[in-house]
């Protein structure tokens, strides 16, 4: 190797095997080229779960106008999420596998696409089952953009995705909180809700475009070697268990706590309405608090932290369920203890096995079907078990939960470090 030492005004250049090394100025411009790369892919991701919440967020408000446009009843309309639920699930299987052997941003490009197209067409559908044509339609673009969002942003930064995943669940949570402020507004102003999908629908379209002239990331590929993680069918199946059962406790939760509320005379419609919107509003502010916590503390600790929150709180609830003091405080309590499982669990699964997007959409599964079954059984036994139904449920699935992941905790630390169980 041979050294050539220029003038103070030049960078040291050196001549290698197989041409020129880069000079100190080009590494340092490659260095910051390489951080904006980052920056502004991470912000396109943020900015697609914000419009992901957008679509969760709109449709429980205009609920009883999409029924009156269709003439049907709330029984009937109610189909609606049942079908949006089965094309999640299926979008989630499907975008798994096609986020493990295409580019990502082209896809998650198509998904905000088809987003735009089904927002504009959704308050003007007089037609019931076209309607729930479209919604699972929308299922299937959303489990891409979920998917997309939690796997890119691992490939992306790697062991370093825990604050950043943590970011961006909480711009989710951001965007279902905006859509129902949109629907208010414009139903205020010109008494119908068409004009807020077609607001948030003109939203989410400049980033469909962005998507498509960003370079995607990397496809990660389990390695082969003896020293790789690879990707551990046992720890997905704890995972998805888990997944399964704290996204149905907090769907369940946020969709019944208005009922339970009202029924023990707690509040009345408006006050269980702001007491809803206090849970959401304590998740969204829990995990803006957790991308600062997550640069502290380990995703093992974080976890363990959250689950004894849920449960403090679902056990005070359920010990004086008609205080209004302990209903409101547990309520926020629960908010802020469950706000970072979801992306804290990711941390987690990335420090312990290799993230494709196979493995993330079987997470995505877990949670889905979770966030289907469980509302559905609260809804079987609230009126025949009473409301206090609820605060049980919660309490069993959390301390399950728990379990569910000591057992995890002790199988990675013991078990998976002699074998590593390939799909």
């Amino acid at each position: 190797m041979i050294v050539i030492f220029l003038s103070r005004d030049y960078d040291i250049v050196i001549p290698e095997e197989r041409g020129y090394v880069m000079t100190g100025t080009q590494e340092l411009q490659g260095t910051q080229a390489a951080k904006r790369d980052k920056i502004v892919k991470t912000m396109s991701y943020y900015l697609s779960f914000i419009a992901l919440g957008f679509v969760i967020g709109v449709i429980g408000p205009t609920l009883p106008g999409l029924a009156e446009n269709t003439g049907t009843k709330l029984k009937q309309i109610s189909y609606l999420f049942t079908t949006h639920s089965f094309g999640y699930l299926a979008g989630s299987l499907l975008c798994g596998h096609l986020f493990d052997r295409v580019k990502g941003h082209p896809l998650m490009g198509a998904a905000l696409v088809i987003m735009t197209v089904v927002m504009l067409l959704v308050p003007v559908m007089s037609v019931l089952w076209v309607l729930v044509g479209i919604l699972f339609v929308i299922g299937i673009a959303e489990a891409a953009i979920d998917v997309g969002g939690n796997t890119l942003l691992v490939w992306l930064h790697g062991e370093k995705v825990g604050p950043f995943m943590n970011g961006l669940h909480f711009f989710f949570g951001l965007g279902a909180l905006i859509a129902p402020m949109v629907v208010a507004k414009v139903m205020v102003a010109s008494g119908g809700f068409t004009r807020a999908y077609w607001i948030l629908a003109g939203a989410m379209f400049p980033l469909s475009i962005l998507f498509f002239r960003l370079r995607s990331p990397k496809i990660s590929r389990p390695s082969q070697n003896e020293h790789a993680l690879g990707e551990d069918r046992v720890l997905v199946v704890f995972l998805s268990l888990f997944f399964f059962l704290h996204v149905g406790a907090e769907i369940s939760y946020g969709s019944w706590i208005y009922s339970f509320a009202v029924s023990l005379n707690i509040a009345g419609k408006a006050g269980a309405a702001y007491l809803t919107s206090v849970y959401w509003g304590a998740l969204t502010l829990g995990r803006m608090f957790s991308i600062l916590i997550a640069m502290r503390l380990k995703p093992k600790a974080m976890i363990i932290i959250d689950l004894v929150g849920c449960i403090t709180a679902a056990t005070f609830l359920l010990l004086w369920p008609h205080s209004r003091y302990v209903v409101w405080g547990g309520t926020v309590l629960m908010g802020l203890s469950i706000a970072s499982l979801f992306p804290t669990t990711i941390n987690y699964a990335e420090r312990n096995m290799d993230i494709t997007g196979r493995v993330t959409s079987w997470f995505l599964v877990g949670g889905g079907v979770g966030g289907m079954f469980f509302p559905w059984f609260v809804g079987q036994r609230f009126e025949s078990s009473g409301p206090i139904f609820l605060l049980i449920l919660i309490v069993i699935i959390f301390i399950t939960g728990l379990s569910l992941m000591a057992g995890a905790f002790y199988y990675v630390s013991c078990c998976k470090k002699s074998k590593i169980h390939r799909f």
